[in-house]
């Protein structure tokens, strides 16, 4: 178990918000070889999503940009994105619907987007999607599951939504292997967050998507705001005994820093320190 949950946690990789600081606040504490993926917020567009994917990965880190499919135009505007990515250095993307209430263009949903990356023919190396162990919360679970079916032909990897119940997420990632889908599952894990860095982050999406997150996450939001903040000490070695076995496909943990990389990173150091 030990050796397992070393690995996962050498190889996890960490999401962050495209905000002023995060570049700096990633230089700073984040190793090179830890892969980044980065939201986008509805009310800030893709363009400081796609801007700091591009500057990291200038700077030598791996890094996936969050792309919301309804926030994307048309093919043709979809084709400038891809080009700016891959003449910068991106390989890897994240592909998801978004939030926004109606789609700027054509796209409205991933798998739409995803088919026509396919199409186009942009050679991006690595393509996440998203997995939902406790479903979407507005989507169907039917309408879900097949959704994820179709949208996993194109992808490398699926990232769960955070889930505090680990027998949750792995009964989910069970049934999706033993139903044909093979591939990889990363699971997402909340990092070492402080209550005051939560509250400037939430603050920092703005009203509106504040809101949205909040009704999102009502159920795990609260967790956070204990006196000490939180810790995924739990949740990592509850799931330790599921990462690579054959039934499951889990490979490893995405971490959720809301922008607090200095304590998660110091918290991923100490639990490798401790194996």
């Amino acid at each position: 178990m030990s050796a397992a949950l070393a690995a996962a946690l050498r190889n996890a990789s960490y999401e962050v918000l495209p905000f002023r600081s995060t570049e700096e606040k990633v230089l700073a504490h984040v190793p090179c070889d830890v892969p980044l993926t980065i939201t986008t917020t509805e009310a800030r567009g893709l363009e400081p999503t796609l801007d700091l994917a591009v500057r990291l990965s200038k700077n030598g880190y791996t890094a996936a940009p969050h792309l919301a499919a309804r926030l994307v135009r048309d093919r043709a505007e979809l084709d400038d994105i891809a080009a700016r990515l891959l003449e910068s250095g991106v390989r890897r993307l994240f592909v998801v619907g978004g939030d926004a209430a109606e789609p700027a263009g054509e796209f409205p949903d991933a798998e739409s987007l995803l088919l026509a990356l396919a199409e186009a023919g942009h050679d991006f190396g690595h393509l996440g999607i998203a997995g939902y162990p406790e479903g979407h919360g507005t989507i169907p679970d039917a309408v879900i599951s097949e959704a994820l079916r179709r949208k996993a032909d194109h992808a490398h990897e699926i990232v769960t939504q955070l889930c505090f119940t680990p027998s949750t997420t792995v009964d989910w990632a069970t049934r999706l292997h033993a139903d044909g889908i093979p591939t990889p599952v990363r699971v997402g894990i909340p990092g070492s967050v402080n209550r005051q860095k939560l509250i400037r982050v939430s603050a920092g999406l703005g009203l509106g998507q504040s809101a949205r997150f909040l009704a999102k996450q009502s159920a795990m939001f609260w967790r956070f705001f204990l006196p000490s903040g939180y810790r995924p000490d739990k949740l990592v070695h509850a799931l330790s005994d599921q990462i690579l076995r054959p039934a499951n496909a889990i490979t490893g943990f995405h971490v959720f820093t809301f922008n607090d990389v200095e304590g998660t990173e110091r918290w991923r150091q100490k639990q490798l320190a401790r194996l």
